[in-house]
């Protein structure tokens, strides 16, 4: 009878140390990806100061605190691969990377390629020049001008569609240091670049440049999937964002770079 009750208690605890251990591992897959140890690749454009940039080995940026801060809150995880902005959707559709978060601004364009998030920082276009130029001051005076622009983003789009109407020639480089360095030495008489960017840019570096006119246009930054391939991904995105806006995580992380908003 010692032996039958020995035997009931020994199973009893066998079945009780096994639903433990069952819900301990639901718990953990809950806030992994779905318990696959998938580790999602992000493309990020690093020559974009105050949105991504590196110091030494490390990423930085906007963009980059945002998109680490949304993947911890929603449990996934996530690996950074710097490239051109021009190369990202390209890699996206490649099956070479996962998200994309790089000062993209929502198009209707991109849409045809991507699903975006719901938009995360309102930016807009801005009409730059060498600093102590007083000939340019508006898209109207650009006539017989050269115009540089980086290739792939909505500057160069905005450049390009309003070529015709103004006047001028335009030039595409790979990179915005490049972009800045064209008009810093004389090569191009203006340029088309994101107001916080190049704000930023002028705010930290000597690059003597100067902001003319009003904004050429408003757009809003979104984060991005491949289009129809990752909706419970960019629903994690979309939740992660919300749940830093609500917590305040989201202030701090533009503040840490743009100052108080």
């Amino acid at each position: 009878m010692k032996k039958i009750c020995l035997f009931s208690f020994l199973f009893a605890l066998m079945v009780l140390l096994a639903a433990c251990g069952s819900s301990g591992s639901d718990e953990g897959n809950a806030s992994g990806e779905e318990g696959d140890g998938k580790v999602y690749k992000v493309g990020i454009d690093t020559t974009y100061p105050p949105f991504e940039f590196q110091e030494g080995d490390e990423y930085k940026g906007i963009d980059v605190d945002l998109i680490r801060a949304i993947a911890e809150d929603q449990g996934f995880e996530i690996q950074l691969e710097a490239m051109d902005f021009s190369g990202i959707i390209p890699a996206m559709q490649a099956g070479e990377l996962d998200i994309a978060i790089a000062g993209m601004s929502i198009t209707d364009e991109r849409k045809e390629k991507v699903d975006f998030s719901d938009p995360y920082f309102e930016a807009g276009l801005s009409l730059v020049v060498a600093d102590g130029n007083s000939e340019i001051t508006s898209l109207e005076d650009l006539k017989g001008k050269t115009v540089a622009v980086k290739k792939g983003t909505t500057g160069a789009t905005f450049a390009q569609e309003n070529k015709d109407k103004y006047g001028y020639e335009i030039v595409q480089v790979n990179d915005s240091t490049s972009m800045f360095q064209e008009v810093g030495n004389g090569t191009a008489d203006a340029l088309i670049e994101d107001y916080p960017v190049i704000s930023y840019a002028i705010a930290e570096s000597d690059l003597k440049l100067q902001v003319v006119g009003d904004r050429l246009n408003g757009d809003n930054y979104g984060i991005a999937v491949l289009k129809g391939e990752n909706d419970e991904l960019l629903k994690k995105i979309n939740d992660g964002l919300a749940s830093l806006k609500e917590s305040g995580k989201y202030d701090e992380i533009l503040n840490t770079y743009l100052g108080e908003q």
